[in-house]
C-alpha cells in the first residue's frame, strides 16, 4: 500500500512530462525549439514533434500568406506633384531560424513595422523617379513589380519573402484637391464655351442656308405662280374672246355685271355718273323692256 502511494505521484509526473515534451505541428506553421532561448531545432512538417520538457520551449509561427497594409504616405514624383499613396504588400514567413535573429521576442508585429519602413522606402524610391502621369496610368504594373523587387531583397535579411506589392489608390493631397478641382472646373468650362461657339456657328451657317432656300423656293415658286397665272389669264383671254366673236351682246352683258358687281358694293356705295352714261345700260327700264 505504501509503495502504491509512493508509485502514483512518479507516474503521475511521468505522464505529465510525457505530454509536456510533445506538441503538434499544425500545416499552416512552423515551429522552432528554444532552449534558453537559443533555437536548437526547426520543425516545418506537420504532425507530432517532441522536446526535452521543461528546459525547452516551443514557438509557433505561421506559414501561410500574410497581407500587410501600408499606412498612406505622401511621395512626389519627378514632376513636383504631390501624392497620397496607399498600398498593401503580400508576403510570408520563409526562414523561421532567421526571422527569430532578427526580430527576437518581438515577434510578428516587430517584423512587419519593419516591413513597413522597407515598403515606405521602396515606395518613395521608386515613384518619386517618375512622373505622376506615370503612376496614374497602366505602366503602375512595372514600378508595382520594381517596389517589389526592391522590397524582396531587404525583407530577405528578416527571413521574410515579398509576393507581391499593390497600390490600392493614388490621390492628391487634401491641400491639394480645391486648386485641382478649380483647374479642372476651368478647363471643361473652356472646352464647354468652345463646344457652345462651335455649336453656334454650326447654327448660323444651318440657319443661313435654311433661309436662302427658303428665298429660293419662294422665288421658284412666285415665278412658277406668275407662269402659271399669265398661262391661265390667256387661257381666260382667249375664251372671252371667243365667246365675245361668238355673242357680242351676251359678252358686253357679262362685262356690265361684273362692274356693277365690283362697283356696288356694300350698302352705301354711291357712284357720280351722267345720267346717260353707257354704265347704266342695262339699268335702264327701257333697256330691259326693250331687251
Amino acid at each position: 500500500m505504501k509503495r502504491s502511494a509512493f508509485l502514483l505521484p512518479i507516474a503521475a509526473l511521468a505522464v505529465l512530462l510525457l505530454f509536456s515534451s510533445i506538441f503538434v505541428v499544425d500545416e499552416r506553421q512552423k515551429a522552432l525549439v528554444l532552449q534558453f532561448g537559443r533555437v536548437v531545432s526547426v520543425k516545418e512538417d506537420p504532425g507530432l514533434a517532441f522536446k526535452l520538457p521543461l528546459i525547452q520551449d516551443v514557438v509557433f509561427y505561421d506559414d501561410r500568406i500574410l497581407s500587410r497594409d501600408v499606412d498612406p504616405i505622401e511621395v512626389t514624383p519627378s514632376d513636383d506633384r504631390r501624392l497620397v499613396v496607399d498600398a498593401f504588400a503580400r508576403y510570408r514567413i520563409i526562414e523561421v531560424e532567421r526571422f527569430r535573429e532578427a526580430v527576437g521576442v518581438g515577434g510578428i508585429a516587430l517584423a512587419e513595422s519593419r516591413l513597413d519602413s522597407i515598403l515606405r522606402s521602396e515606395l518613395r524610391e521608386v515613384l518619386g523617379s517618375v512622373s505622376s502621369n506615370e503612376i496614374l496610368s497602366e505602366d503602375r504594373a512595372a514600378l508595382m513589380m520594381r517596389i517589389a523587387t526592391g522590397a524582396r531583397a531587404e525583407a530577405l535579411a528578416l527571413g521574410l519573402q515579398v509576393i507581391d506589392v499593390r497600390l490600392k489608390r493614388t490621390d492628391l493631397p487634401p491641400q491639394n484637391l480645391d486648386a485641382t478641382f478649380a483647374r479642372m472646373r476651368a478647363e471643361r468650362e473652356r472646352e464647354a464655351a468652345d463646344e457652345i461657339a462651335r455649336g453656334e456657328e454650326a447654327a448660323q451657317r444651318i440657319r443661313a442656308q435654311a433661309d436662302r432656300t427658303v428665298v429660293e423656293l419662294t422665288s421658284e415658286a412666285g415665278r412658277e405662280a406668275e407662269i402659271v397665272r399669265g398661262e391661265a389669264d390667256a387661257r381666260r383671254n382667249a375664251i372671252f374672246a371667243g365667246a365675245f366673236g361668238e355673242d357680242p351682246e351676251f359678252f358686253e352683258f357679262y362685262r356690265s355685271m361684273t362692274a356693277y358687281t365690283r362697283a356696288l358694293q356694300g350698302q352705301n356705295s354711291t357712284l357720280v355718273l351722267s345720267p346717260d352714261s353707257e354704265f347704266f345700260d342695262y339699268l335702264r327700264t327701257d333697256q330691259v323692256t326693250a331687251d
